[in-house]
Protein backbone atom coordinates (compact mmCIF):
# COMPACT_ATOMS: atom_id res chain seq x y z
CA UNK A 1 0.00 0.00 0.00
CA UNK A 2 1.46 3.58 -1.38
CA UNK A 3 1.48 6.76 0.89
CA UNK A 4 -1.19 7.95 -0.49
CA UNK A 5 -3.39 4.40 -0.26
CA UNK A 6 -2.41 4.62 3.13
CA UNK A 7 -4.00 8.18 4.01
CA UNK A 8 -7.33 7.75 1.95
CA UNK A 9 -8.10 4.31 4.11
CA UNK A 10 -6.99 6.51 6.95
CA UNK A 11 -9.35 9.08 6.27
CA UNK A 12 -12.02 7.24 5.32
CA UNK A 13 -12.18 4.39 7.43
CA UNK A 14 -11.14 6.30 10.51
CA UNK A 15 -8.46 3.59 11.45
CA UNK A 16 -5.89 0.99 8.95
CA UNK A 17 -3.89 -1.71 10.00
CA UNK A 18 -0.02 -2.11 9.46
CA UNK A 19 2.02 -5.31 10.19
CA UNK A 20 5.58 -5.99 10.76
CA UNK A 21 6.38 -2.75 12.09
CA UNK A 22 8.14 -4.23 15.05
CA UNK A 23 11.08 -6.59 13.84
CA UNK A 24 11.43 -9.69 15.52
CA UNK A 25 14.52 -9.29 17.58
CA UNK A 26 12.51 -5.95 18.95
CA UNK A 27 9.61 -7.65 19.69
CA UNK A 28 11.04 -10.00 21.77
CA UNK A 29 13.30 -7.01 23.57
CA UNK A 30 9.83 -4.93 23.91
CA UNK A 31 7.86 -8.38 25.29
CA UNK A 32 10.73 -8.70 28.00
CA UNK A 33 10.27 -5.52 28.80
CA UNK A 34 6.69 -5.48 29.02
CA UNK A 35 6.59 -8.47 31.01
CA UNK A 36 8.74 -6.58 33.46
CA UNK A 37 6.81 -3.30 33.63
CA UNK A 38 3.61 -5.81 34.54
CA UNK A 39 5.10 -7.59 36.56
CA UNK A 40 6.50 -3.95 38.55
CA UNK A 41 2.67 -2.56 38.17
CA UNK A 42 0.88 -5.71 39.45
CA UNK A 43 3.21 -6.15 42.80
CA UNK A 44 2.80 -2.48 43.48
CA UNK A 45 5.93 -0.78 42.73
CA UNK A 46 5.01 0.77 39.54
CA UNK A 47 2.26 3.36 40.97
CA UNK A 48 0.88 5.02 37.50
CA UNK A 49 -1.35 2.58 36.25
CA UNK A 50 -5.01 2.24 34.91
CA UNK A 51 -6.94 1.09 38.01
CA UNK A 52 -10.17 -1.47 37.27
CA UNK A 53 -13.20 0.97 37.74
CA UNK A 54 -11.69 4.01 36.33
CA UNK A 55 -12.10 4.22 32.42
CA UNK A 56 -10.52 7.67 32.20
CA UNK A 57 -8.12 9.65 34.18
CA UNK A 58 -7.63 10.57 36.79
CA UNK A 59 -7.38 7.07 37.43
CA UNK A 60 -6.46 6.79 41.36
CA UNK A 61 -6.13 3.90 43.92
CA UNK A 62 -9.57 2.42 43.84
CA UNK A 63 -8.42 -0.90 42.99
CA UNK A 64 -5.59 -3.14 43.53
CA UNK A 65 -6.27 -4.72 39.87
CA UNK A 66 -4.87 -2.81 36.54
CA UNK A 67 -5.53 -2.88 33.19
CA UNK A 68 -2.93 -0.29 31.71
CA UNK A 69 0.49 0.73 32.85
CA UNK A 70 1.58 4.51 32.43
CA UNK A 71 4.12 6.36 31.31
CA UNK A 72 5.83 3.27 29.66
CA UNK A 73 9.28 5.80 29.10
CA UNK A 74 9.60 6.77 32.12
CA UNK A 75 13.14 6.53 32.87
CA UNK A 76 12.06 5.26 36.41
CA UNK A 77 10.49 2.40 34.82
CA UNK A 78 14.03 1.23 33.39
CA UNK A 79 12.79 0.21 30.17
CA UNK A 80 14.79 1.94 27.75
CA UNK A 81 13.21 0.23 24.95
CA UNK A 82 10.34 1.69 24.90
CA UNK A 83 11.70 5.17 23.66
CA UNK A 84 13.46 3.14 21.00
CA UNK A 85 10.29 1.75 19.36
CA UNK A 86 9.01 5.01 19.61
CA UNK A 87 11.48 6.66 17.94
CA UNK A 88 11.99 3.65 15.22
CA UNK A 89 12.20 4.93 11.44
CA UNK A 90 8.81 2.43 10.79
CA UNK A 91 6.74 3.47 13.32
CA UNK A 92 7.92 7.11 12.44
CA UNK A 93 7.00 6.52 8.79
CA UNK A 94 4.28 5.28 9.27
CA UNK A 95 2.90 8.60 11.45
CA UNK A 96 4.21 10.84 8.98
CA UNK A 97 2.26 9.60 6.27
CA UNK A 98 -1.06 10.13 8.25
CA UNK A 99 -0.21 12.96 9.53
CA UNK A 100 1.37 14.43 5.99
CA UNK A 101 3.82 16.52 7.93
CA UNK A 102 7.12 16.74 8.19
CA UNK A 103 9.94 15.12 11.09
CA UNK A 104 10.18 18.48 12.70
CA UNK A 105 7.11 19.05 13.08
CA UNK A 106 6.73 15.73 14.99
CA UNK A 107 5.46 16.38 18.90
CA UNK A 108 6.29 13.47 21.23
CA UNK A 109 2.80 12.21 23.29
CA UNK A 110 1.70 9.41 25.48
CA UNK A 111 3.11 6.02 25.60
CA UNK A 112 1.12 3.42 27.84
CA UNK A 113 0.20 -0.02 28.02
CA UNK A 114 -2.66 -2.20 27.85
CA UNK A 115 -2.72 -5.46 29.88
CA UNK A 116 -5.13 -7.98 30.79
CA UNK A 117 -6.41 -7.49 34.10
CA UNK A 118 -5.75 -9.78 37.02
CA UNK A 119 -9.00 -10.95 38.11
CA UNK A 120 -11.61 -8.71 36.30
CA UNK A 121 -13.76 -9.42 33.32
CA UNK A 122 -15.49 -5.50 32.12
CA UNK A 123 -16.24 -3.43 28.79
CA UNK A 124 -14.73 0.05 28.13
CA UNK A 125 -18.11 2.12 27.16
CA UNK A 126 -18.71 3.22 23.67
CA UNK A 127 -17.14 6.61 23.77
CA UNK A 128 -14.99 9.35 21.60
CA UNK A 129 -11.95 10.04 23.21
CA UNK A 130 -12.22 14.26 22.99
CA UNK A 131 -16.19 14.26 22.56
CA UNK A 132 -18.43 14.01 25.41
CA UNK A 133 -21.05 11.47 25.93
CA UNK A 134 -24.03 13.96 26.41
CA UNK A 135 -22.65 16.39 23.49
CA UNK A 136 -25.49 17.14 20.94
CA UNK A 137 -26.18 16.82 18.04
CA UNK A 138 -24.47 20.27 16.52
CA UNK A 139 -21.85 20.30 18.91
CA UNK A 140 -20.55 16.69 18.40
CA UNK A 141 -21.02 17.77 14.55
CA UNK A 142 -18.82 21.03 15.40
CA UNK A 143 -15.61 18.79 17.43
CA UNK A 144 -15.50 16.29 14.64
CA UNK A 145 -14.61 19.05 11.83
CA UNK A 146 -11.59 19.29 13.77
CA UNK A 147 -8.47 18.27 12.77
CA UNK A 148 -6.50 17.76 15.66
CA UNK A 149 -3.18 16.92 14.17
CA UNK A 150 -2.40 13.36 16.00
CA UNK A 151 -2.80 9.72 15.56
CA UNK A 152 -2.96 7.30 18.52
CA UNK A 153 -2.09 3.74 17.91
CA UNK A 154 -1.97 -0.27 19.19
CA UNK A 155 0.53 -2.27 18.59
CA UNK A 156 0.09 -5.71 19.78
CA UNK A 157 2.64 -7.83 21.17
CA UNK A 158 0.43 -10.68 21.45
CA UNK A 159 -3.05 -11.30 19.70
CA UNK A 160 -5.22 -9.11 20.52
CA UNK A 161 -8.99 -8.53 19.68
CA UNK A 162 -10.15 -6.21 22.54
CA UNK A 163 -11.16 -2.86 20.21
CA UNK A 164 -14.60 -2.28 18.78
CA UNK A 165 -14.92 0.80 16.43
CA UNK A 166 -17.40 2.08 13.96
CA UNK A 167 -15.05 2.88 10.85
CA UNK A 168 -16.51 6.31 9.35
CA UNK A 169 -17.65 7.57 12.60
CA UNK A 170 -14.81 9.65 12.89
CA UNK A 171 -16.57 12.51 10.43
CA UNK A 172 -20.36 12.19 11.07
CA UNK A 173 -22.35 12.61 14.38
CA UNK A 174 -23.96 9.74 15.85
CA UNK A 175 -27.38 8.46 14.05
CA UNK A 176 -30.22 8.10 16.59
CA UNK A 177 -29.62 4.14 17.59
CA UNK A 178 -25.99 5.26 17.89
CA UNK A 179 -26.54 7.26 20.31
CA UNK A 180 -29.01 5.20 22.42
CA UNK A 181 -25.83 2.73 22.75
CA UNK A 182 -23.31 5.62 23.79
CA UNK A 183 -25.11 8.52 25.89
CA UNK A 184 -24.44 6.54 29.68
CA UNK A 185 -21.38 5.75 31.53
CA UNK A 186 -22.76 2.31 30.95
CA UNK A 187 -20.29 -0.31 29.23
CA UNK A 188 -22.00 -2.61 26.42
CA UNK A 189 -23.81 -5.97 27.51
CA UNK A 190 -21.98 -7.06 23.80
CA UNK A 191 -20.27 -4.32 21.41
CA UNK A 192 -21.72 -5.53 18.66
CA UNK A 193 -25.03 -4.31 19.47
CA UNK A 194 -23.48 -0.86 18.65
CA UNK A 195 -24.87 -0.03 15.17
CA UNK A 196 -21.89 -0.70 12.38
CA UNK A 197 -19.42 -2.11 14.95
CA UNK A 198 -16.85 -4.08 13.79
CA UNK A 199 -13.62 -6.32 15.97
CA UNK A 200 -10.50 -5.12 14.80
CA UNK A 201 -9.03 -8.13 15.37
CA UNK A 202 -4.78 -8.14 15.60
CA UNK A 203 -2.06 -10.74 15.26
CA UNK A 204 1.26 -10.02 17.15
CA UNK A 205 3.17 -7.37 15.96
CA UNK A 206 0.35 -5.83 13.80
CA UNK A 207 -0.43 -2.16 14.59
CA UNK A 208 -3.71 -0.42 14.17
CA UNK A 209 -3.17 3.48 14.27
CA UNK A 210 -6.79 4.94 14.26
CA UNK A 211 -8.14 8.79 15.11
CA UNK A 212 -9.42 8.60 18.15
CA UNK A 213 -12.87 10.54 18.23
CA UNK A 214 -13.63 7.38 16.10
CA UNK A 215 -16.72 5.65 18.09
CA UNK A 216 -15.08 2.68 19.68
CA UNK A 217 -14.61 0.90 22.86
CA UNK A 218 -13.10 -2.45 24.27
CA UNK A 219 -13.70 -5.35 26.17
CA UNK A 220 -10.74 -6.91 29.12
CA UNK A 221 -10.42 -10.56 30.01
CA UNK A 222 -8.45 -11.96 32.30
CA UNK A 223 -8.03 -15.25 30.91
CA UNK A 224 -6.44 -13.71 27.56
CA UNK A 225 -3.31 -12.62 28.08
CA UNK A 226 -2.45 -9.10 26.43
CA UNK A 227 0.53 -6.31 26.43
CA UNK A 228 -0.60 -3.67 23.77
CA UNK A 229 1.49 -0.52 23.19
CA UNK A 230 -0.74 1.89 23.39
CA UNK A 231 0.46 5.71 22.15
CA UNK A 232 -0.09 8.64 20.45
CA UNK A 233 1.50 11.54 18.62
CA UNK A 234 1.09 14.59 17.13
CA UNK A 235 2.54 17.31 15.23
CA UNK A 236 3.27 21.04 16.20
CA UNK A 237 0.40 22.43 13.84
CA UNK A 238 -2.62 21.17 16.04
CA UNK A 239 -1.54 23.79 18.46
CA UNK A 240 -3.90 24.33 21.72
CA UNK A 241 -6.44 21.60 20.32
CA UNK A 242 -4.06 18.79 20.72
CA UNK A 243 -3.33 20.32 24.72
CA UNK A 244 -6.25 18.93 26.38
CA UNK A 245 -5.86 15.38 24.62
CA UNK A 246 -2.49 14.97 25.53
CA UNK A 247 -1.68 17.27 29.12
CA UNK A 248 -4.73 15.46 31.26
CA UNK A 249 -1.96 12.35 31.67
CA UNK A 250 0.12 14.14 33.75
CA UNK A 251 3.92 14.66 31.24
CA UNK A 252 5.36 16.98 33.97
CA UNK A 253 8.45 14.29 34.41
CA UNK A 254 9.15 14.45 30.38
CA UNK A 255 10.55 17.48 31.20
CA UNK A 256 13.37 16.16 33.60
CA UNK A 257 16.95 16.08 32.17
CA UNK A 258 17.27 12.69 33.14
CA UNK A 259 14.68 11.67 30.66
CA UNK A 260 16.00 14.11 27.68
CA UNK A 261 18.97 12.50 28.07
CA UNK A 262 18.04 9.40 27.17
CA UNK A 263 16.40 10.03 24.11
CA UNK A 264 18.02 10.02 20.83
CA UNK A 265 18.28 12.85 18.34
CA UNK A 266 14.58 12.53 17.25
CA UNK A 267 13.32 12.12 20.27
CA UNK A 268 15.05 15.42 21.80
CA UNK A 269 13.36 16.75 18.75
CA UNK A 270 10.34 15.54 19.23
CA UNK A 271 10.28 16.11 22.96
CA UNK A 272 11.26 20.46 22.79
CA UNK A 273 8.03 20.30 20.58
CA UNK A 274 6.12 18.95 23.46
CA UNK A 275 7.60 20.87 25.90
CA UNK A 276 6.73 23.67 24.04
CA UNK A 277 2.96 23.27 24.22
CA UNK A 278 3.16 22.61 27.96
CA UNK A 279 4.64 26.27 28.42
CA UNK A 280 2.09 27.62 26.03
CA UNK A 281 -0.74 25.79 27.97
CA UNK A 282 -2.01 28.12 30.93
CA UNK A 283 -3.91 26.73 33.82
CA UNK A 284 -5.60 23.38 34.41
CA UNK A 285 -6.31 22.08 30.88
CA UNK A 286 -9.19 19.89 32.69
CA UNK A 287 -10.54 16.22 31.89
CA UNK A 288 -11.79 15.11 27.63
CA UNK A 289 -13.85 12.68 29.81
CA UNK A 290 -15.70 11.47 33.23
CA UNK A 291 -15.80 8.40 35.08
CA UNK A 292 -19.37 9.56 36.78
Amino acid sequence: MNSSELRRLYDEQGFVIIPDLVQDELRSALEEASECAIAKTRSGSWKLRRTVGRQFPPYGEGDPDSWGVQHVMHPELGEPIFAQWYTSDPLVNVVRELLECSEDELQMELFNMLINPHSHAFALRWHRDDVREDASEEEERKALSVWHHGVQWNTALYKDSCLYVVPGSHKVPRTPEQRAHSSTLDPPDNPLDMPGAIQVALQPGETVFYNNNILHCATYDPNERRATLHASMGDIRGGATRARNVLQHGLMWMKEERFRDSLNQRGKKMLRQLVTLQENVNGDVGYSLTNK
